[in-house]
């Protein structure tokens, strides 16, 4: 019986250990972002002609639904927002916020439909926008 008690102790002993270490890990890791914009970045709206035949193929398998993805390669990263299928055409997407945070980029787009008073094209429409920016490895958070 004295050898059970005593690995059970030495089981709870690390068990405790362990929990202390994972919780001194998470709590004082340098690499929290506070959110807060560090700069804005220069981003170029890509047209359908400029943009790579590998997304260009990814985005035609996803645009019936809303789809948000990156892709990146020599010339730089390319952020995709998609508002899926849309009963009428007319819509436009502007960018409100593409900029950097400590560990993040950050983009916020909005779907605009037709302009009131203006008619709408007849038929289905997928609405994205493709926006270019500079090679940065940091997650891209879509807002």
């Amino acid at each position: 019986m004295g050898i059970t008690a005593n690995w059970k102790k030495v089981w709870l002993i690390a068990l405790v250990a362990w929990v202390f270490v994972v919780r001194c890990l998470s709590g004082c890791s340098a690499g929290r972002d506070s959110g807060d914009k560090v700069r804005d970045l220069d981003f170029t709206v890509v047209g359908d002609a400029e943009v790579p035949e590998d997304l260009k193929k990814t985005i035609e398998e996803k645009k019936t639904a809303p789809f948000k993805l990156t892709y990146s390669d020599d010339q730089g990263l390319y952020i995709v927002t998609g508002y899926g299928e849309q009963e009428e055409s007319g819509y436009s997407i502007g960018v409100n916020a593409l900029y950097l945070t400590d560990n993040s980029i950050v983009i916020d787009t909005e779907l605009k439909g037709p302009e009131s008073g203006e008619s709408a094209g007849m038929g289905k429409s997928y609405p994205y926008i493709v926006v270019k920016t500079e090679i940065l490895e940091n997650p891209v958070i879509f807002q």
